[in-house]
């Protein structure tokens, strides 16, 4: 019952939005027609057309909002400079009753707006093929225009929809046994949204893809939370979001280099937790502080608290990049679900032109990942990547992780390569994997897998 109190109460947050933008009256029309639509562009330093409203502090760009959080930015490959906090980057547009949202999507304005069969420039398609996205450091939405509403009335100012859908086809083999198929890696839809005259924004993200080992209800709701910015340089979490437990264990998969996450991340980490969450962000420093209850997935209301904290020292932060980027971080996640555990981490980064390379080790007496355990494990594993062309990218990694370091022989390591192709940046992704697996325990196997990426 306390589960469901929970998710009932996270679903009327949504409800109570999406009745805010069936308020809104018919003025989308009126609004483009007065203001020009601003061409979506990532590239740092890209200049914008502002649009003016009469509230200043609602053209804050969400998606720059959602690349400030920790799992969403990777903070060593992000470019030198960034586009100016503030600038809005979203069409200007309205949401009106029934499903008058859909008008967007006309089905003359996608391919052929002037119907002689070629497709226009200035259509969906069109702008689509032009649109320029060039950073693969954070999640990029390749419908966010044409998916961002601003209601006219009601709580919310601003509302950005989006989904993203990733899927591999894989091969492997262990000895004599074969086999193939189709692995579903996430299916998801999501919105991100300003609340009006204030400096919260929200985000809900949603996974309609049922998993093994939990109900469906248990994986339905991925993120639901409030982002404060009122403090300078900080911004304040509250909410189910995701938890920093190590560097690549708390990353959104938006932006893995492989298809799957190394064996610490994906043991210990990939968790999300319901807390408070402070993060603050200096040139030299940043930071990632956290108290929650110490479920997962939505099983237990509260079976402990935890607290986990991560710092990221960045030697090179007041450098213009001349000396590359250089990240050092550390952090612990400890707290109790019906055991005691801790799980410490340490990560080190560097990032020059087309090359970077970062390793991270992290050790536990006892973990809270997907699952509770009492083990006392460890890993460590290091990556590295070179960018041939801004669309095609080297990756490489070597992957050790012991399971149980009071259990002899039982060591297993994984050894990658693989290929990124970002068509649109990681709005449109191409991924090839191969994973050679030598177990001490088990017959040694091989992986290929071939995964295609969307976010829109």
């Amino acid at each position: 019952m306390n589960c469901l109190f929970r998710i009932a109460t996270i679903l009327i947050l949504i409800f109570t939005a999406q009745s805010a933008f069936a308020a809104a009256n018919k003025s989308a029309e009126q609004a483009k027609a007065k203001e020009d639509i601003i061409h979506l562009e990532l590239e740092a330093g890209a200049l914008k057309n502002p649009v003016q409203h009469n509230e200043t502090d609602e053209d804050i760009d969400l998606e720059e909002v959602e690349d400030e959080l920790p799992e969403n930015n990777a903070e060593i490959y992000k470019p030198v400079k960034k586009t100016p906090y503030g600038l809005p980057t979203e069409v200007d547009n309205n949401i009106e009753a029934e499903f008058s949202l859909f008008d967007n999507f006309n089905i003359d304005d996608v391919f052929d707006k002037n119907r002689d069969n070629v497709i226009d420039e200035d259509t969906l398609l069109g702008r689509l093929y032009h649109r320029k996205i060039t950073r693969t450091d954070v999640p990029t939405y390749l419908l966010r225009e044409e998916l961002t509403f601003r209601p006219e009335k009601g709580p919310v100012s601003k509302v950005q929809f989006y989904g993203a859908y990733q899927g591999s086809l894989a091969s492997g083999w262990q000895g004599a046994d074969y086999d193939f198929g189709y692995d579903f890696g996430f299916g998801q839809i999501g919105a991100l949204g300003k609340f009006r005259h204030s400096k919260n924004d929200f985000k809900i993200l949603l996974n309609p893809r049922p998993r093994d080992g939990l109900n469906y209800m248990q994986n339905f709701v991925a993120d639901a939370y409030i982002i404060n910015s009122s403090i300078p340089n900080h911004k304040v979490v509250v909410g189910y979001s995701r938890n920093q437990v190590g560097k690549e264990g708390g990353s959104s998969s938006y932006i893995l280099p492989f298809v799957a996450r190394s064996q610490i991340a994906r043991t210990f980490g990939n968790t999300r937790a319901l807390g408070v969450r402070l993060i603050g962000n200096y040139p030299l420093i940043d930071y990632n502080l956290a108290l929650n209850s110490s479920d997962r997935y939505f099983r237990d209301w509260f079976p402990g608290a935890e607290f986990t904290g991560w710092v990221d020292l960045k030697p090179f932060g007041k450098t213009d990049g001349r000396y590359g980027r250089l990240l050092v971080g550390g952090g612990l996640n400890a707290g109790h679900n019906h055991t005691d555990y801790t799980v410490g981490s340490f990560y080190v980064g560097y990032k020059y032109k087309k090359l970077w390379t970062n390793f991270e080790y992290a050790i536990a007496d006892g973990y809270n990942g997907f699952h509770v355990s009492t083990d006392k494990a460890q890993g460590f594993n290091y990556t590295i990547g070179y960018k041939i062309v801004p669309q095609l990218q080297l990756i490489a990694r070597y992957d050790f992780f012991d399971p149980n370091r009071d259990i002899a022989d039982n060591n297993r390591k994984e050894y990658s390569a693989g290929i990124n192709y970002f068509i649109k940046g990681q709005a449109v992704r191409l991924i090839m994997n191969y994973v050679y697996c030598q177990n001490d325990a088990t017959p040694d196997s091989h992986r290929i897998i071939f995964a295609t990426q969307l976010i829109l």
